[in-house]
């Protein structure tokens, strides 16, 4: 029997997971914000959803998107670096019941490494390392994280992703040309789209429940010297950095992921 899966959130990551796991035979349903990319969904085999969560509530056929399927692939991005008003803890309580009432047993949270504070220092990060105090993001983030893994209702694991990357996206476009780049010297912490697929698809087959993983590549160039390589081999105008002050920054170590699921990252950075 086809394991059945609910992907919350098919977006720049949720749908090419939605797309990989359909080509793996799981049988998969996936929610959009837009009524245009149903079609899309449906296309690819995946029986698509419209459903809109914000903080007032939830719009749409959540109770149906749920419904018959065992995992969940919770991947609603907070949007607190645009909005930082917004209340990221509130929208996700409001799904909480209806995960509850449904046959979900599993959830993976997709969740970030952005939970940890850059240091002078540039420290490796674990998972047991210190989350921030001071950053409204990482405390709505973490608050949600512990939602999850403290509901008795079924069993969650957060991946903590680093910075996001793909064929079409990626930072060093972002940065090209802009002047005065803060903190030349700290470590990059990304992780390509392929890497994201393969390792929920990984903790999914493995049943790696109730556990926390970072997952970051694990080549950490420094910005200066990565975004500039990157630039240069698009032929972008190259960013310019701010040497004037220390680099604050930090390492993501993602041992941990790599020995329990035995996992090797694909795409590297160097």
């Amino acid at each position: 029997m086809k394991q059945k899966i609910c992907v919350i959130g098919c977006g720049w990551l949720g749908l090419p997971l939605a797309k990989s796991m359909i080509k793996k035979d799981f049988f998969v349903k996936g929610s959009t914000t837009s009524f245009e990319k149903i079609s899309i969904l449906n296309s690819h085999e995946i029986k698509g959803f419209l459903v809109q969560l914000s903080s007032e509530g939830i719009t749409g056929d959540i109770e149906d998107c749920l419904s018959d399927c065992e995992t969940l692939v919770l991947n609603i991005p907070p949007g607190l670096r645009k909005n930082p008003e917004a209340n990221y803890v509130k929208q996700m309580q409001h799904i909480l019941p209806y995960v509850e009432a449904s046959s979900i047993k599993n959830v993976l949270f997709v969740s970030s490494t952005s939970v940890y504070d850059d240091h002078e220092l540039c420290p490796v990060i674990s998972e047991t390392s210190q989350t921030s105090k001071t950053s409204n993001v990482a405390q709505q983030i973490v608050a949600v994280e512990e939602l999850f893994q403290n509901n008795v209702n079924f069993k969650t694991t957060v991946l903590r992703f680093s910075g996001l990357f793909g064929v079409d996206r990626h930072p060093a476009k972002f940065l090209s040309g802009r002047q005065n780049i803060k903190d030349p010297e700290a470590p990059i912490n990304l992780i390509h789209l392929n890497d994201c697929v393969a390792i929920i698809e990984k903790i999914i087959e493995e049943n790696a429940w109730n556990d926390t993983f970072n997952a970051s590549s694990t080549d950490h160039p420094t910005k200066q010297k990565y975004y500039t390589m990157v630039c240069k081999a698009q032929n972008l105008p190259l960013p310019i950095f701010d040497n004037t002050l220390k680099s604050k920054g930090k390492i993501i170590d993602s041992t941990k992921l790599a020995r329990v699921l035995d996992y090797s990252f694909e795409i590297k950075l160097q």
